[in-house]
């Protein structure tokens, strides 16, 4: 290879310039439509292409494959399956307002359902797409040469109707989008002879004919608002929502029918997420979808339960499904080569502008061939007077061209006449072809004198544009489907009227696995989940699905979780853990657990962390709108972590208990009432080293009983009445014989519930059941009594609780 044909370019250079090139014709030649005829070059392709072939709509329909082929081999080269995919959405009624193509075969459905493949399917042009091609050869529009030359193209299409806006358009190209709706074809035609009799008409004048969008699928469309601000700007956005009704049936039920959908929405997934909605509960006023669509039209019931609020799952359906769908206008279309965001006004002048021009060249094209035509009728007219003489001498000739040569210098007649008349068939001659002669130069006359004039004043042009359209409108002209609402309904929804009540069983483990269970399931299996051998049940309570259940953890995060959205799962399998449930767990592991129906109850959530900080947070600032992720309880320091949290009712005593055996007994009320986000207050003054394990809430004074456990396997039974009600912030009291060897620490310490059990976890990982009821209540020096033995059975980690009651 010669090195001269390298060429050295930095990177960018090249991409840079490459890039800008493809962009380039991705923009002009692929995605956007052009403003004058709303066609992109592929359908331009292949109307023409069918149009030169003669497969037209007054002609039998001729195999999908065969133009397809055609397109490719003259004007597209591209693969088969993007030109036939472009056929097939020309010949969609749910896509196109009117139809380009006409379609034998199967070509899709509303479900997403892919057309047969073209061997199979028939095609011919739509009479509307007629209109598109009329004068296109009388020179009305430029063509240029094919990729290799053979033939020629048109640029753009005469399009005797402003086919953009009738049909609209969508494509995706390099910086640039469209997204521009169909309408209905009177409507447009009325706006382009308002905007010819009436240049300067603004927008608002326009929209009393032009009312807004016209989808071929129906529906309704809210928001004239964002209408007028699409027309005026070329950006605007309007909801389009289904056209449901809701009927009664039989036995005092109620049944929502759908019977239109939004524009480009897919009915299959529709239906599919609706019956979602079923199957998850997250709808539970449902007993059955089903899709009643057939040839007299689209049909989809939704079956509603007994004593279901039909209204409420509507508005409910119009919010979460596809129902309901904001419809983005971005009217971007190519004019003078360039993507322009048109508003309305400059989309109606640009095919005005076009048609002026088109109409200018077709009158200029028949005006030619009409002048042309009255010439030589003239010079047979002239022929047939003096006849005999014609006939001599063309006998007298050689041959044809001498016959020509004699013509023109005996008679006077033009190259053009004489050719017309030595190329005259003998019937011709007959003596009443005169009258017929003189008859039709009348006619040119006329068709002359009324061309000259379209030429030569513009409002005889702009007549005869609007002749034309008015004459389609006429043909044409089809009902409005989509209604027009002028506000945007907001959609309001009581999440709590959604749910339906039911009591459950809901379950929280240690180590995180969380679910609700129907009481059926659980009194038909008993006994306890399945579970890690390490886990054990931290929580479970009969509540509701309108309850919610607030989970807290020790990095001072907390979980919430309305039971209707927890997983369902049956009693004996293990449930979800929380990190499938919330988004954002790391490492974390729960601490306690609360049934809530009122979160307005003057209630406190209380935290207590290991360095020896509390906190209190009033109950109503727990509850929220959006939960998936954890959110803040408690500011904890990084080293620091949340040890034990209580829901009190403002007056409970509260018992601290350390590592070292101190306890400090004093009043709720001592600890500031302080947001979710605060930190809180110093609730024990701790020694190096030292530690809070525990802390013990109770509403019953002195009458209160706690449990403690040391790392030795002791456990002592004592009360709240060995502890004097102190302040905040103190030492507190020993609660512990201090021994000089191998001294007891306490490891955990539990309020005294007949609804709840007790287990040591051992730091060999067994746990052991103790029976606290049987113990007698000692004093506060007391160490308690051993249950385990230390040097067989090892130390004790921690004090297990779990709020059910024992066997």
């Amino acid at each position: 290879m010669e090195k001269e044909h390298i060429q050295d370019l930095p990177l960018e250079d090249v991409i840079g310039d490459r890039f800008g090139r493809y962009s380039k014709y991705i923009i002009q030649e692929r995605a956007l439509p052009d403003a004058r005829d709303g066609l992109k070059p592929v359908q331009r392709r292949i109307l023409f292409s069918m149009h030169t072939e003669g497969n037209t709509h007054q002609k039998p329909f001729r195999k999908a494959a065969k133009t397809v082929g055609n397109v490719i081999g003259n004007y597209h080269p591209h693969g088969d399956s993007s030109v036939y995919d472009a056929m097939v959405r020309l010949s969609q009624d749910w896509k196109m307002r009117t139809p380009l193509i006409e379609m034998h075969g199967n070509n899709g459905s509303v479900d997403g359902d892919p057309p047969a493949a073209m061997r199979y399917t028939e095609t011919r042009l739509s009479a509307i797409a007629g209109e598109l091609l009329t004068d296109i050869e009388k020179r009305t529009v430029d063509f240029i040469p094919n990729f290799d030359e053979t033939t020629n193209e048109p640029v753009v299409l005469p399009a005797r109707f402003p086919n953009l806006l009738v049909n609209g358009s969508t494509g995706i190209s390099a910086g640039y989008a469209t997204e521009i709706p169909p309408h209905r074809l009177d409507e447009v035609i009325d706006a382009v002879i308002m905007r010819m009799e009436q240049p300067d008409c603004t927008v608002e004048q326009l929209m009393t004919v032009i009312k807004g969008p016209d989808f071929p699928t129906g529906g309704i469309i809210q928001g004239v608002d964002g209408i007028e601000k699409a027309y005026k700007t070329g950006k605007g956005k309007i909801i389009i929502r289904g056209r449901a009704e809701i009927e009664s049936v039989r036995g005092g039920r109620q049944r929502i029918v759908i019977t239109e959908i939004p524009y480009e929405i897919n009915k299959a997934s529709l239906v599919k997420k609706m019956d979602e909605l079923r199957v998850d509960r997250k709808l539970d006023g449902i007993a059955e979808v089903r899709d009643e669509t057939d040839r007299t039209g689209l049909r989809v019931v939704v079956d509603l339960k007994k004593d279901a609020d039909a209204e409420l799952i509507l508005q409910y359906l119009y919010k979460v499904t596809d129902l309901q769908v904001s419809y983005n206008f971005n009217m971007v279309a190519i004019y003078n080569k360039r993507p322009v965001l048109m508003g309305l006004n400059r989309l109606l002048d640009a095919y005005i502008e076009h048609r002026k021009e088109v109409v200018t060249n077709r009158s200029e094209y028949d005006l030619e061939k009409a002048k042309v035509r009255h010439h030589i009728v003239a010079g047979l007219i002239k022929a047939l007077s003096i006849l005999d003489e014609v006939i001599a001498c063309i006998r007298a000739s050689k041959d044809k061209q001498d016959a020509k040569n004699r013509l023109i210098a005996e008679f006077s007649f033009t190259e053009a006449q004489a050719e017309a008349i030595v190329t005259l068939q003998l019937y011709r001659l007959t003596n009443t072809d005169i009258t017929a002669l003189e008859r039709e130069s009348e006619e040119l006359e006329k068709t002359i004198q009324l061309l000259e004039s379209v030429l030569a004043s513009d409002k005889k042009l702009a007549s005869v544009i609007k002749r034309e359209l008015k004459e389609l409108k006429k043909t044409y002209a089809t009902e409005r489907r989509t209604k027009i609402e002028a506000e945007i309904e907001e959609i309001k929804i009581d999440r709590e009227a959604m749910i339906p009540s039911e009591d459950v069983i809901v379950s929280v483990t240690r180590e995180g696995y969380i679910k609700r269970t129907g009481i059926r399931s659980y009194t038909a299996s008993g006994g306890l989940p399945a579970m890690k051998e390490s886990d054990g049940l931290l929580f479970k309570k009969e509540m509701n699905t309108t309850d919610v259940l607030l989970v807290f953890t020790n990095k001072g995060s907390y979980l919430y979780l309305p039971v209707h959205e927890l997983p369902d799962i049956r009693w004996k399998d293990a449930g979800q853990h929380a990190a499938g449930l919330v988004n954002g767990i790391k490492d974390e592991t729960i601490v306690a657990a609360f049934s809530i129906r009122d979160f307005t109850k003057p209630k406190y959530i209380l935290a207590v962390t290991k360095a020896g900080m509390v906190k209190r947070t009033e109950l109503s600032q727990f509850k929220v709108q959006r939960y998936s992720r954890p959110l803040m309880a408690m500011n904890v320091k990084k080293d620091d972590e949340v040890r034990a949290v209580a829901l009190t009712d403002g007056a409970f005593d509260v018992l601290l208990v350390t590592h070292f055996g101190f306890g400090l007994r004093f009043s709720e009320e001592e600890i500031p009432v302080v947001g979710p986000r605060a930190a809180g207050v110093k609730g024990i003054s701790l020694k190096e080293g030292d530690y809070t394990t525990a802390a013990i809430v109770s509403s019953e004074g002195d009458s209160a009983q706690f449990v403690a456990v040391t790392n030795r396997g002791a456990v002592k039974r004592s009360g709240f009445d060995q502890f004097e009600k102190s302040t905040r912030a103190k030492r507190g009291v020993v609660m512990l014989r201090e021994l000089k060897a191998n001294p007891h620490r306490i490891t955990g310490a539990a309020l005294i519930d007949e609804h709840h059990t007790y287990f040591l976890r051992m730091n060999k990982g067994e746990d052991i059941q103790i029976d606290v009821q049987s113990l007698k209540k000692v004093d506060r020096y007391s160490n308690g009594s051993f249950v385990v033995d230390e040097k067989e059975q090892g130390t004790v980690q921690r004090l297990l609780v779990t709020e059910l009651p024992a066997d």
